[in-house]
């Protein structure tokens, strides 16, 4: 994949595609470093980046965008036009897309999670699927198996809307923050296969 990043970068017409063809081209530290790189640039904590903080973390990162590359991101990022772009909506769109097969074996592992079928995953659907009396928490006896449940669900869905039920948009967006770091398909499809038995 790095290979690949670093010749289709040449090529690359729109500034996002030219900015996830950089950070791939860093193998899978790209994509990770420039979230550890704007979370420090953010320096009020409040995960909205300026114009000037996100071409000092850029900078920083060693990448070289012209100024039109830079208002091309911006533009198309900072969406309600406050001059400032999300932390999470960035790294969403640098991040590249899953391929078709590691979408089918995540989408098979939500169904699988989702018991009945309504499209949400919830304490009560993860019940006979997902298995507790393993975790150390349980068996020391300072967590309940509810208490464990909600907090594997917490794991996918984002700070402003945590509410215990899980979407197939969360958890698809879990996946491909996690596809993003790991190059091969085969060992990604193992991965979710394993941990969901499918």
């Amino acid at each position: 994949m790095v290979n690949w990043a670093q010749r289709a970068i040449h090529g690359a017409a729109d500034a996002i595609e030219k900015l996830r063809l950089l950070c791939l081209s860093r193998g899978a530290n790209g994509i990770l470093g420039l979230a550890r790189v704007f979370r420090r640039m953010d320096e009020d904590g409040n995960k909205q980046l300026s114009k000037e903080e996100l071409i000092e973390g850029l900078g920083e990162m060693g990448f070289e965008l012209n100024e039109g590359e830079i208002d091309e991101i911006m533009s198309k990022l900072d969406v309600d036009g406050n001059g400032s772009i999300d932390l999470t909506e960035f790294i969403t769109a640098v991040r590249p897309p899953m391929s078709e097969n590691r979408r089918k074996v995540v989408e098979q592992a939500f169904q699988k999670l989702d018991k009945n079928g309504d499209g949400e995953i919830t304490v009560e659907d993860l019940r006979g699927v997902y298995n507790v009396k393993c975790h150390p928490r349980y068996i020391s006896g300072e967590e309940s198996e509810e208490s464990i449940m909600k907090k594997f669900l917490e794991n996918f869905e984002q700070d402003a809307t945590k509410d215990g039920i899980v979407t197939e948009e969360e958890f698809i967006n879990y996946y491909s923050a996690m596809s993003a770091s790991i190059d091969h398909d085969a060992y990604f499809d193992l991965m979710i296969r394993n941990a969901y038995k499918l």
